[in-house]
């Protein structure tokens, strides 16, 4: 986990004291985001989608945005209320088509949305090269097919690679299962999914925690994202999520 700064072998408690990226209204935590940001929104399907979050940045309405999610949304709730509200500009996504895509369908087929297919696996690379401050990287993934047209490719050792850029975020809106004041987070079973990776690779990361716990309460070989990824933390229990 995050700790206290050091500073000649001896720890700034002070500043560790002074860190609570705890919000106590949405509208503290969903403060300066701009239109035609980008933001990544975690979550498989419904699982790990911050609901809230998505809620919230309805209510303070950011517009022309370009969203980075593994899917389209699902039936009129979360990502595809975002997209129904007509804010979203631009979708880069997996999985434009699933079960109950809706409102992107509509949108889609009234010329009234952009789309950008990216294989789940690129786009969980892309997002953690832009974490780790890697401008691009080369994947066999796509080679050969639509999704390589117009982009580098270069044969290494005899095996054909296409370059990719790295993906990041104005915002990432990111669901945890836990949260301690400093911004450290754990989360649940499956809803961990593209959440962390989301964290790291965003300018202001914005999380809706089902619990908040007491400073040193969380394992650290739990704590899946530290808090030096965190911006916001808001407090959201809505009982056991749905584990698939």
């Amino acid at each position: 986990m995050l700790g206290p700064r050091f500073r000649g072998g001896r720890a700034d408690a002070t500043i560790g004291v002074m860190i609570n990226k705890i919000v106590q209204t949405m509208a503290e935590a969903m403060a300066g985001i701009r239109d035609g940001s980008v933001v990544l929104i975690g979550g498989f399907g419904s699982i790990g989608q911050p609901n809230a979050l998505i809620d919230g940045l309805i209510e303070q309405g950011a517009k022309d945005l370009t969203v980075v999610a593994n899917n389209s949304g699902v039936g009129h709730v979360g990502l595809a209320r975002l997209l129904e509200a007509g804010r979203v500009r631009k979708i880069v996504c997996s999985f434009p088509r699933t079960a109950d895509p809706v409102v992107f369908e509509k949108l889609w087929r009234a010329g009234r949305i952009e789309l950008e297919v990216v294989p789940q696996g690129t786009m969980a690379e892309r997002m953690r090269a832009a974490g780790a401050g890697i401008p691009a990287f080369y994947t066999p993934t796509a080679v050969g097919t639509a999704l390589a047209e117009g982009k580098e490719e270069r044969e290494i050792r005899g095996r054909k690679y296409i370059l990719e850029n790295a993906l990041p975020g104005d915002v990432a809106l990111i669901e945890a299962w836990q949260a301690d004041r400093w911004g450290n987070l754990t989360y649940k079973s499956s809803a961990r999914n593209f959440n962390p990776v989301m964290a790291t690779a965003a300018k202001t990361t914005i999380v809706q925690s089902q619990h908040i716990v007491e400073l040193g309460a969380l394992d650290p070989e739990k704590v899946a994202t530290a808090g030096i990824f965190v911006s916001r933390v808001l407090h959201v229990p809505y009982g056991e999520p749905t584990v698939t």
